[in-house]
């Protein structure tokens, strides 16, 4: 049985997209009382540009290497990595789907939407579980700890959601052209 193996131009690409996902994370600029920055948006853009695994891969290694510069536990790298993972993914399975190709301009901005919801969603779900679970806390107080990471959440996911499917439209055509995304698949 002969294994696939990836292509090294494939390697470098999801390597070099999650290079660009951990940079643009310590770009942060503030609004509405919230620190935003382009992260999440350049994990939908992996998605798309790479496709559902090599996109996830690329989002959760350059979202995780971010976390353990900053010292977080492995388990937190890995839920981290994982969610971004699914975001990617999402956005991936949604574009991508029937005969679509990541050509349809509507169905790509729903995927970004869907994406984005689905990072906020397991970011929710994960303070939930820290706060009650981890810390221990009542469940009055892990309400409002969600309470209150939930608006700078869906922030940064509405500039993902703008950013990302305008970033892949300015994009796609030229690496099209170049037959760079052939050499993806």
């Amino acid at each position: 049985m002969k294994g696939k193996s990836i292509s090294t131009i494939k390697l470098v690409t999801i390597a070099t997209m999650a290079a660009i996902i951990c940079v643009v994370t310590f770009f942060r600029f503030p609004l509405l009382g919230t620190k935003v920055h382009l992260a999440n948006a350049m994990c939908l853009l992996a998605g798309l540009l790479l496709g559902g695994v090599p996109g996830g891969i690329a989002a959760g290694l350059g979202s995780g290497i971010y976390d353990v510069m900053y010292g977080y536990d492995i388990i937190q790298v890995g839920i981290t990595f994982a969610s971004k993972f699914l975001m990617a993914y999402v956005c991936y399975a949604i574009a991508f789907s029937g005969k679509r190709e990541g050509k349809h301009h509507g169905c790509n901005v729903l995927a970004c939407v869907v994406g984005a919801l689905t990072y906020v969603g397991l970011y929710m779900l994960k303070t939930f579980i820290y706060q009650k679970f981890v810390y221990g806390y009542p469940m009055e107080t892990a309400w409002v700890t969600m309470g209150s990471k939930l608006p700078g959440s869906l922030i940064n996911a509405v500039a993902a959601m703008v950013v990302a499917p305008v970033l892949y439209t300015a994009l796609r055509p030229a690496l099209e052209r170049s037959g760079f995304l052939n050499k993806l698949k």
